[in-house]
């Protein structure tokens, strides 16, 4: 499942915040830019504002999440964003939604005016139902699901296919070749067009100086053109970057063409393509392919799940495509695009779906699936035996046959309080101790008994981030009884920072008195009584 907080902005918002998003897209020039869905239909937005294209009436930038009331409980299905940066988003009633840059009249509403907010685009629209969206640096796109493709904004290379190089203030159909043509796919690069028709043929236009329109030639094109170099294969997805372009045919068959500057075909070389060629042919079939205008960086995801990245990556030039550690083509993007914007409008898979560690965390200490429990003080720990004998060696020996504890379904411990055992229990199921330093210091003599290294370093930093000059003798003491040296030693430290404060204390004067003088010689012998 994606992670969206690989991407840095999303780190800003806590676990409960984070698990209510449903969709979410990162844009803008440096990535600074987000727009997220909720799972009851909210729009929230937040980030740099660029162009006024967060979309919030004003031209502030905010740290903190804002809803779009306008778009309150309507349903995205396709959401893109242009360079400017400009904003388009469809809904599932087929309404069109633009705001931000619009300095080319990019957002459809006939002006050149910036779009502080969101606004229907109808002009030319009326009475058809806009299923996706696209968009170029300046130019923009929308299909419909009568599979009819519509184009507006910039039109310096003929992105707009309207057969002059005239800027388009309001949505025009594209027609042409594809005037008898049911689209059913539609990608910008910076400056170029394609789209995919049913019976998998691509059509492009626009730009082509490196080759971007697989066309053979690199002469723009003011119309739609076929790509005949694709003839006899069905292409099921295409995608765009800045200035390249993938194609994915119904067989798993991967064909890139374009510019090549980064490696981002993934020939081997970083030469310019002018006609698709078919890449990655010793791999296992290929199901999805991501590129994104804003980028020179390309992913594929195979059959088995594998995920392919080359271009552009954190600075270098990946000529041939890398397998990753990745789960999704998306992790690509988060973590070596420049900017790490998202290729797409991401859909997050929450649901009811559970990880492995989520389920374990969610099982303990539950009554209806354990089959062991703990008493403690009079209190009851519910656990699983088998979660205990793979999370623990302390347990693994202990339920052997020979020993009694194996067919006990209730078992005493006495020799560690409540809290502190709970928290060793949870800490099994979860990986994470939750304590105050005091109680720390019980877990970590209990840490030390079971041989748990990892809890005792644990520990240890709870312990160190709690310091205070009123604990700080009884914390050295236990780091010493408990022969943690690393803490002994930021205890120490500590004490003698704050030597005439700690002097003061209950835990000072109440300690062992071999312990003091310990302390007071190893003070002295780093001066610490010197005037």
């Amino acid at each position: 499942m994606v992670d969206v907080s690989k991407w840095p902005l999303f780190s800003l918002m806590g676990p409960q915040e984070l698990s209510s998003i449903r969709r979410a897209c990162v844009f803008g020039t440096s990535a600074n830019e987000v727009i997220y869905i909720t799972s009851d239909d909210e729009v929230y937005v937040f980030g740099l504002n660029c162009s006024n294209c967060l979309g919030t009436g004003d031209s502030l930038s905010t740290i903190v999440p804002k809803k779009l009331d306008f778009l309150s409980g309507r349903k995205v299905i396709s959401l893109s964003y242009g360079s400017g940066p400009h904003i388009l988003l469809a809904t599932e009633d087929g309404e069109l939604f633009a705001w931000g840059h619009n300095g080319y009249s990019q957002l459809g509403n006939g002006t050149t005016n910036q779009g502080v907010a969101p606004v229907l685009v109808s002009a030319n629209l009326l009475n058809k139902k806009v299923t996706e969206v696209a968009c170029g640096s300046h130019h923009s796109m929308a299909l419909t699901d009568s599979g009819e493709v519509y184009a507006w904004g910039y039109n310096n290379c003929g992105q707009v296919g309207s057969g002059s190089t005239a800027n388009q203030p309001t949505p025009r159909r594209v027609s042409n070749c594809l005037q008898n043509k049911v689209a059913v796919g539609i990608v910008c690069g910076q400056t170029s067009s394609l789209a995919v028709v049913d019976n998998g043929e691509v059509y492009g236009w626009g730009y082509n100086g490196n080759g971007q329109l697989g066309l053979g030639n690199n002469g723009n094109q003011l119309t739609p053109c076929r790509l005949v170099a694709l003839q006899g294969l069905c292409v099921q997805q295409i995608v765009s970057g800045y200035a390249h372009s993938l194609a994915l045919t119904d067989e798993g068959l991967l064909f890139a063409w374009g510019a090549n500057t980064y490696g981002q075909l993934g020939t081997g070389n970083k030469s310019n393509q002018l006609s698709p060629v078919q890449i990655m042919t010793e791999k296992e079939r290929i199901v999805e392919i991501a590129a994104c205008h804003s980028t020179h960086t390309s992913a594929a995801k195979t059959q088995s799940g594998q995920v392919y990245m080359w271009g552009q990556c954190r600075g270098q030039s990946i000529v041939l495509p890398h397998l990753t550690h990745f789960t999704c083509t998306d992790d690509v993007f988060a973590c070596f695009a420049t900017p790490s914007v998202m290729w797409r409008l991401l859909s997050l898979e929450h649901d009811d779906f559970l990880t492995v560690a989520q389920s374990l965390k969610k099982e303990f200490d539950s009554p209806e699936t354990a089959d062991l429990k703990f008493s403690i003080d009079g209190k009851y720990i519910y656990v699983h035996k088998a979660v205990l004998k793979i999370r623990c060696e302390h347990f693994r020996s202990m339920f052997q046959s020979h020993w009694n504890e194996d067919m006990k379904e209730v078992i005493e411990i006495e020799q560690f309080s409540y809290p502190v055992y709970r928290s060793f229990l949870e800490f099994l199921y979860t990986d994470n101790v939750e304590l105050p330093p005091e109680d720390a210091i019980g877990l970590l003599d209990l840490a030390t008994s079971y041989c748990e290294n990892r809890l005792k370093r644990l520990c240890q930093h709870i312990i160190k981030r709690g310091i205070t000059v009123e604990n700080a003798f009884s914390l050295l003491s236990a780091a010493v009884r408990y022969d943690a040296e690393d803490l002994e030693e930021f205890c120490f430290k500590f004490c003698v920072n704050h030597l005439t404060e700690v002097t003061q204390t209950a835990a000072f004067w109440q300690t062992d008195g071999n312990l003091l003088k310990d302390f007071i010689c190893r003070a002295s012998r780093c001066g610490a009584f010197k005037n």
